[in-house]
């Protein structure tokens, strides 16, 4: 088992799912937010998932995490966007023992836990240099792991471009996953519609 913690930032508003929640879509037959933290499981014993403190999507992200050993961070200003989790993340994995901090988003479907193993086991050959995933063709996403030196800048960022500042200032490692597993992300109805019928899943 890897030395990194895991964050996956599942505190936004879906806002471009026009009422529903891309958390909650099914990837056979699962929750989007459950797979993630579950295949997350497989790669580090420190998982974090940040949640909403309230709104319509807080209680049913809190019940799917049911059984599962994750910690759940209510994360009060979430309105803020991505900073806000990435915040509460850098400040719970800092009380840890851990070289890093992998960001997973909750809503990549193609992400596998044999990805995530890797990209973990990987950065630890360097742990003071950020590692990103990208497709298979060097297209950058997702997972990125920060290293330990970096989470004091986590931890004061703001704004919704995510850690995007932080990374612009780092020669980041490249990591090529399978396909478009690091780069496939799904917002909207019609995201899902299409990756199914990609897929030859009904379109729900």
């Amino acid at each position: 088992m890897s030395n990194v913690a895991i964050l996956i930032p599942a505190a936004g508003s879906s806002s471009r799912m026009r009422g529903a929640d891309k958390l909650m879509e099914t990837v056979d037959g699962e929750p989007m937010l459950r797979r993630i933290a579950r295949l997350s499981l497989a790669a580090s014993p420190y998982v974090f998932v940040t949640l909403p403190e309230g709104g319509p999507h807080a209680l049913p992200r809190k019940s799917v995490l049911t059984g599962l050993d994750v910690r759940q961070i209510l994360v009060a200003d979430a309105h803020e966007g991505m900073a806000a989790s990435l915040r509460a993340g850098a400040l719970a994995a800092g009380r840890r023992a851990v070289d890093g901090l992998m960001v997973v988003p909750a809503d990549m479907p193609e992400l596998t836990a044999p990805d995530l193993i890797t990209v973990a086991t990987i950065f630890e050959d360097e742990p003071e240099t950020v590692l990103r995933a990208t497709s298979s063709d060097y297209s950058p996403g997702h997972p990125v792991v920060f290293p330990l030196r970096l989470f004091t800048s986590l931890a004061i960022l703001t704004g919704d471009r995510g850690a995007a500042k932080i990374l612009d200032g780092e020669a980041a490692r490249l990591l090529p996953l399978p396909g478009r597993h690091a780069t496939t992300d799904l917002d909207s109805p019609e995201d899902w519609a299409e990756w199914r019928r990609a897929r030859g899943k009904p379109a729900r």
